[in-house]
């Protein structure tokens, strides 16, 4: 069953700023989909198109289907009901999420009250549940943000995405703002969560390696458009897409002798979505790119194996597509 696909998704900011260029991603009922790629290449644009939460002058072309309904078609009080009971997002800011002036408790119980007609005492019960369930003492509802670690807000976080019971649970570079440890303890949390309540997740980062351990399929995103999408293991340990190859590099392993001399960087930057270059909007960073790169309009190609890569080069079994060092 599919919990969440997106149809031709293109996003358009004021100004005629292409965010998003025509994705198209499905995920399945207990599947965690991880979404790859450098600041500005489209990823938390997606999150918030997912449930309508993109600014006022955004254009948003092509369909976001929850459950086979169409969230750009609802009513205001529908979307309201969908955003917590069927899916719900983590930021990546924890302490920007959450209102420093109110015990967490409160601020988790408020959503339950107001999507269960739960009493107080119910909604505040409930609350301490799911303090517990994400590793923090029930005591600590009576806590303010500040009282608690970053790693302790993320989870406060996460606990309040789930106060309604979603079926879809959309993270956000949840992991940035924490430490190594910390960050391991929140992937393994969101990991044990999803498979005891056969919840669906979609996992955003710029760290393949994290997708990678996490994930059952990640997709790459670039210049606001998908080049590469297969699963997890694949993508990291055997990328068809140079800009994926780049992403695997810059995390090594210990012990692969691939990166044995040191990650490989990738030099420059995601071009302006409102100035790409044409062909390959890739290829003046790639270092396997042929001439007809930089006229070369590449789709999304199935390459068998459930993987596909927009790249001309990707069914060269031979290439190494992480180029020279």
């Amino acid at each position: 069953m599919t919990v969440l696909e997106l149809r031709d998704l293109r996003v358009t900011y004021e100004g005629g700023v292409p965010a998003v260029r025509g994705v198209d991603l499905s995920v399945a009922r207990g599947e965690v989909l991880g979404v790859a790629g450098e600041s500005g290449c489209g990823k938390s644009t997606i999150s918030n198109a997912v449930l309508r939460l993109l600014p006022r002058g955004a254009k948003v072309e092509g369909q976001v289907l929850l459950d086979g309904e169409d969230v750009y078609g609802m009513s205001f009080g529908r979307l309201r009901a969908v955003r917590w009971a069927t899916a719900s997002i983590v930021f990546q800011g924890a302490l920007h999420s959450l209102n420093p002036v109110r015990r967490v408790g409160a601020q988790i119980a408020e959503p339950i009250m107001l999507h269960s007609n739960a009493t107080r005492r119910a909604a505040d019960r409930r609350a301490g549940e799911l303090l517990e369930q994400v590793g923090l003492p029930a005591r600590r509802a009576r806590d303010h943000p500040h009282q608690l670690s970053g790693g302790q807000r993320q989870r406060v976080l996460i606990a309040l995405a789930l106060a309604c019971g979603p079926r879809l649970l959309i993270a956000d570079e949840p992991t940035t703002a924490l430490d190594v440890m910390v960050q391991a303890q929140v992937l393994a949390l969101l990991s044990s969560l999803v498979r005891d309540m056969e919840l669906s997740m979609v996992l955003i980062s710029h760290d393949l390696s994290v997708l990678g351990s996490v994930c059952d399929r990640v997709a790459v995103m670039y210049a606001g458009r998908l080049v590469e999408q297969g699963p997890a293991a694949a993508v990291f340990d055997d990328p068809r897409h140079p800009y994926g190859a780049a992403l695997a590099g810059a995390f090594p392993r210990v012990g692969d002798e691939r990166f044995r001399y040191g990650p490989r960087g990738l030099p420059g930057d995601p071009p302006f979505p409102g100035d790409l270059p044409g062909g390959c909007e890739f290829h003046p960073r790639c270092p396997v790119a042929l001439d007809r790169c930089a006229t070369t309009d590449v789709e999304l190609t199935a390459l068998g194996d459930g993987r596909s890569s927009a790249c001309l080069r990707a069914a060269e079994p031979a290439l190494d597509l992480r180029g020279a060092s």
